[in-house]
């Protein structure tokens, strides 16, 4: 795959709709190799390829970096913890296996309020829907968990008075992710998913069709 053809909002796009629920990989591999890279164009195609191959090591780095930054205060962990529920909630996968769950754990104790829980359905014309499906958490749109557990991690960064050590963890989290997804070479497995990934594309496209 020609990483330097991918737009900055292709990758996001990308991020968006792939699937966040496959386990991290393993620590020797996401440790493994480094080298500098050889050109710019060659520095952001390996910037762009780690970033999607490594996309749940460097959520979790995050994490963990911000959840360091705030050790001895729980009111901010908790607030991290919020804001990245609600950033996750912008994955469609993630939204759709939250909402499933969800569904399938409140059908056991009630099966009237499950059934109220659903998404509407979406009108089929000729085979194929209206318009492009939208993402519904426990029969609600998406945006309102997004803006709920947005204003939510909000008011716990200003109730914790921690804003100043946010944005420093944050800008060392991030500084951590380019400087690893720079220097990581890009190994046979991540030339492999991103081939795997262009054929269920494709793929997707032809039953479409």
């Amino acid at each position: 795959m020609d990483w330097s053809a991918v737009t900055a909002e292709d990758l996001v796009d990308a991020l968006r709709e792939v699937d966040w629920s496959t386990p991290p990989r393993p620590v020797p591999e996401f440790f493994s190799r480094f080298t500098v890279p050889r050109s710019y164009s060659k520095w952001t195609s390996r910037l762009k390829c780690n970033l999607y191959y490594y996309r749940t090591n460097y959520f979790i780095l995050i994490m963990f970096i911000l959840g360091m930054g705030f050790l001895w205060k729980p009111v901010a962990i908790l607030a991290a913890f919020m804001t990245g529920l609600s950033i996750a909630f912008l994955n469609d996968s993630f939204a759709v296996t939250f909402n499933e769950k969800v569904t399938r754990t409140v059908r056991q104790f009630s099966p009237h309020l499950a059934a109220k829980m659903r998404p509407p359905i979406t009108p089929v014309l000729r085979g194929r829907p209206s318009s492009k499906r939208s993402i519904h958490i426990c029969g609600r749109p998406r945006w309102v968990f997004v803006l709920f557990f947005s204003a939510v991690s909000c008011i716990l960064w200003l109730t914790s008075c921690s804003l100043l050590t946010v944005l420093w963890a944050l800008l060392i989290a991030l500084f951590a992710t380019v400087l690893h997804a720079s220097f990581r070479t890009p190994n046979l497995k991540a030339r492999l998913n991103t081939f795997r990934e262009e054929f269920r594309a494709v793929w997707r496209n032809y039953s479409e069709l």
